[in-house]
């Protein structure tokens, strides 16, 4: 029995406390890295639809609207060339427009897909008649918190780095 070798069961013990500890920390650093690029992908959409209704608007002096029997894959796709159909959280988008010529306003919305975790981020973009648009990006974790950004990335409500670490 002398020659036997291996592990004593405190010691295998105290390496699965350590294995829980790391993972303890670990999940949910990796789930705010998955937030952030969940909004990453999202602001990425609306601003690239933005410009495309700002090229629109240039050309035909009003925007195009994209309605939810759409959701920038038909008519939409071929007029604002603005294809998300190949993002992983976002793949669908819509346009509502108010007023017309000089009056007209949109608003731009992204919702993440229910297939991706995303199902609870939503992010629009208004443009007023005259100033810069404003950024809104809102998800709901376990304490329903809204976080509501301006255009810059400045924080308008509250502190919105507080909340990219959590569910």
């Amino acid at each position: 029995m002398k020659n036997m070798r291996g592990f004593t069961l405190v010691e295998l013990i105290i390496v699965i406390v350590i294995v829980g500890i790391l993972s303890i920390v670990a999940v949910p650093v990796y789930k705010g890295y998955t937030k952030k690029a969940m909004g990453t992908e999202a602001k990425s959409l609306i601003g690239s639809i933005a410009t495309a209704e700002r090229v629109y608007f240039a050309e035909w002096n009003n925007f195009f609207s994209v309605g939810d029997n759409d959701m920038g894959t038909g008519e939409a796709l071929k007029v604002l060339d603005v294809d998300a159909r190949s993002n992983k959280y976002f793949t669908g988008y819509k346009v509502l427009i108010t007023g017309t010529e000089e009056k007209a306003t949109f608003l731009a919305i992204v919702t993440g897909n229910a297939e991706s975790g995303a199902e609870n981020i939503k992010m629009s973009l208004k443009s007023p008649a005259s100033g810069n648009p404003t950024l809104e990006e809102a998800y709901t974790n376990t304490e329903n918190v809204t976080m509501t950004l301006s255009a810059g990335g400045g924080s308008t409500e509250g502190d919105s780095n507080k909340d990219d670490n959590k569910d």
